[in-house]
């Protein structure tokens, strides 16, 4: 049997469209190997032992040749927010990808593409890794058409949120309010518009995971004060402490959402330590985990308002134990 020629570098691993086997001299004739698919019309991809499934591919690389495919077309909405990694909570995966074209030209239609048209400002596309895609402020804004404003929160607190230099390899946020705000400016009459306002009100700086903001709108739903986010516990002296996940100062609660990882015996023991260091500065601490967020977090607001009520709280009320009024954070 005939070995056949090996193909270019970069076609034996991810997706390629014929155009491009065409202008780097692979004859129609190789691409009609038997380990070479048809995954789409005019795009192929080498099947082989050696390569990884490639739904496990990395989604830059799946989704590239679908932008090159077709003139002007971008990776968007959830495949967007998939190569973002924004914090999906409700992503249902329907095997499709979707892509957007400049509005007046015809949707991408073929076989696994969800295609979308859409008018395209300065700014709102990236190229990553040769994907060409929605940038994250403009996915975001396309995502509110689906999400749910409290999912939609999820992900702006996400993006806002100011990294720790000293955990992540990054020392500026993904993007500001302001930058949100400017992408609803340019698209005033898009579809779902006013949930990505709505969200943006409701979004605050300081979040570290999407239980900690579904969490602060379910306490503020109930009816509950609007706690601080990740705001250092002072003593009497002033002097900081550690920074509770959500925190009420009028009252000295402290509210701790404990994920999967604080079931580990090493921070099992850092939690008690931190309970007794808060108890010891006059604080009360509430202990909330993924249990208590079940049914829109009821447990959560109970056990939060439990705390609120033993320290001089009342929901007819808007004023501190000491008499001042308070006040919610902006």
């Amino acid at each position: 049997m005939r070995i056949p020629e090996p193909l270019p570098s970069g076609f034996s691993t991810d997706p390629f469209t014929v155009s491009e086997a065409d202008a780097s001299g692979v004859s129609r004739g190789r691409l009609r190997h038997a380990r070479i698919i048809r995954l789409s019309r005019s795009i192929r991809w080498v099947d082989s032992r050696d390569l990884a499934d490639l739904q496990s591919m990395p989604p830059h690389r799946r989704y590239r040749a679908y932008t090159q495919v077709t003139p002007y077309s971008v990776a968007s909405h959830d495949s967007a927010a998939e190569v973002w990694e924004f914090p999906m909570l409700s992503f249902a995966d329907d095997g499709k990808l979707h892509i957007t074209r400049l509005t007046g030209m015809s949707p991408q239609r073929r076989g696994g593409v969800s295609g979308h048209t859409g008018q395209m400002f300065a700014g709102e596309i990236c190229v990553v890794d040769g994907l060409s895609l929605t940038a994250r402020e403009r996915t975001w804004l396309d995502l509110a058409q689906r999400l749910t404003v409290a999912d939609l929160t999820v992900i702006t607190d996400y993006l806002i949120r100011i990294p720790r230099p000293e955990y992540e390899n990054r020392t500026t946020p993904y993007a500001t309010k302001e930058s949100l705000q400017a992408v609803i400016d340019r698209h005033s009459g898009k579809r779902g518009i006013r949930k990505a306002r709505l969200a943006l009100e409701l979004s605050r700086i300081g979040a570290d995971s999407p239980p900690e903001t579904l969490l602060r709108l379910a306490l503020a739903d109930a009816g509950l004060p609007e706690p601080l986010v990740n705001t250092p516990i002072l003593d009497a002296f002033g002097n900081p402490h550690h920074r509770p996940d959500l925190s009420y100062p009028d009252y000295r609660v402290a509210v701790e959402y404990e994920g999967a990882g604080h079931s580990e015996p090493g921070q099992v023991e850092r939690d008690i330590s931190r309970e007794e260091r808060t108890r010891t500065l006059g604080w009360t601490e509430v202990r909330i985990s993924r249990r208590h967020m079940a049914d829109d977090g009821g447990a959560a607001v109970s056990k939060v308002r439990s705390a609120l009520i033993a320290a001089g709280w009342r929901l007819d009320s808007p004023y501190r134990r000491d008499g001042r009024k308070c006040v919610s954070q902006s």
